[in-house]
């Protein structure tokens, strides 16, 4: 939608309003795609719970889904009880667990006493499974037949209760047990005879979660095995719910979001940046600020102890920040595509060593590459300049030598740390480039320092 368009929308909306006709509003409203009544909320917040109320159920419920948790917030807080009891109860099941895990305990029970009895069963039943865990996605409302049934029962079965489903592309078959014993495609059904039974369609090859199991390997089995559901059972193969690939691909974003705001430096926030108090962004960034910040005192004292071969060769110096630079930016290279590869399950911790070899070799190839420069740089330089004197080769092969080393021990700190983390049970995101930079810079003054005895020692050192 044009800026012109939205403007517009707005304008419609605000003018129905001061008229107070509020039949009008809500046939403007019902003529509006969803999105678009979800921007008109996010562009008049003042009126967000009248546009919410104005709208029918199941229509109030499709907007509140795609709002972000601050919006829905203020949403809850304005409406009167009986608008909030008919929003929450016509809510999936998964899509209320969500938000109500992101309230206050307080503020879940109060919600939790508007649902009906099985409503409250089914929320009570999905928050006690364990945060981040395939419980909390999983919904209630599927449908199942059983082996015995014919296609023409089956399509019964849909039109009873396909509507309070969350899908119906694919048909559970269960055993009077409630065990899962398959899965069949929709489509299965709608090319077969009315007479067929679904024990003639059945292949008992099924692919299933655990609700214990942890979200991110939902993601990883949906993306191996092209599904848009999947079903969910106990230890003992009761089917106990599904969940939709729309759920999963929330939690990757929701992942994805964390890990690049932990790889920045800091913990992972709450809710959207602009509605994260100032005082709660100071308490998510100080804490690994100060820990980077005693982890370039260490850089300090490094230089501190070179501080004879500093004032003897002060052209050293000025190479200081290029060399620590590079071995920053080769470690934040490495732990970055370590990280995104282990979020997308191409690698695990069992392929460490296949990993140190590809980034040995990376490594020396980038260091290499920059050896070349840097020594051309010097060699160049020293023809229209005397600055680095009668010995500027050796103070080439000084820096080139030193590139070549700290950017091989910054991809190698930058790709075994984050398996390293994940081997200790600790998030790799945590690994974050401003870490593994910090790292970085004090072995690189130590390898600088080095190579400058190797090739200065007894000429200018």
């Amino acid at each position: 939608m044009s800026i012109e368009e939205k403007i517009s929308l707005s304008e419609q909306f605000l003018s129905l309003l001061q008229q107070g006709n509020r039949t009008a509003i809500q046939e403007f409203l019902d003529d509006q795609n969803i999105s678009d009544v979800a921007e008109l909320i996010e562009d008049n917040p003042d009126h967000e719970a009248a546009i919410v109320s104005a709208l029918s159920n199941h229509r109030a419920v499709n907007v509140f889904k795609i709002l972000d948790i601050g919006t829905q917030k203020d949403i809850i807080k304005k409406l009167p009880p009986f608008k909030t009891a008919e929003l929450l109860n016509e809510l999936p099941a998964d899509d209320r667990t969500d938000f109500l895990e992101e309230l206050p305990s307080n503020a879940v029970r109060e919600l939790i006493k508007l649902l009906n009895p099985d409503e409250r069963k089914v929320t009570l039943s999905l928050l006690g499974y364990p945060e981040n865990s395939i419980g909390r996605l999983m919904t209630p409302d599927y449908v199942y037949v059983y082996p015995e049934n014919t296609v023409e029962e089956v399509f019964a079965t849909i039109r009873k209760y396909g509507k309070d489903s969350e899908t119906i592309s694919v048909i559970y078959v269960i055993n009077a047990k409630g065990e899962l014993i398959d899965d069949i495609k929709i489509r299965d059904f709608i090319l077969s005879e009315p007479s067929v039974k679904v024990s003639e369609l059945m292949d008992e090859r099924f692919i299933a979660l655990h609700p214990e199991d942890d979200q991110e390997t939902a993601n990883e089995v949906f993306k191996m095995n092209n599904r848009d559901a999947l079903p969910v059972v106990s230890k003992s193969n009761k089917l106990l719910g599904i969940v939709t690939i729309d759920d999963v691909l929330w939690v990757a974003n929701e992942e994805f979001s964390e890990d690049m705001q932990k790889m920045g430096g800091t913990e992972a926030l709450d809710e959207p940046y602009i509605e994260t108090p100032i005082f709660k962004l100071f308490q998510k960034r100080v804490v690994w600020l100060i820990i980077l910040f005693f982890g370039e005192l260490m850089t300090i004292s490094a230089m501190q102890s070179y501080e004879d071969e500093i004032a003897k060769v002060v052209i050293l110096a000025t190479f200081i920040p290029l060399i620590i630079s590079s071995g920053g930016n080769s470690g934040s290279q490495a732990s970055t595509l370590i990280i995104q590869a282990m979020a997308l399950g191409e690698i695990t911790i069992a392929d460490w060593w296949r990993i140190m070899k590809r980034e040995i070799l990376s490594g020396l190839l980038l260091g290499a590459s920059l050896f070349i420069i840097g020594f051309s740089v010097i060699t160049i330089w020293h023809f229209f300049s005397d600055k680095f004197g009668e010995h500027f080769l050796r103070i080439g092969l000084t820096v080139g030598s030193s590139l070549i080393g700290i950017v091989l021990w910054g991809t190698l700190m930058g790709s075994m740390l984050p398996l390293f983390l994940k081997k200790m049970g600790f998030d790799p995101a945590a690994s974050s480039t401003p870490f593994v930079a910090t790292l970085v810079d004090v072995t690189g003054l130590i390898i600088y320092f080095s190579m400058a005895y190797l090739f200065l020692n007894g000429v200018l050192l």
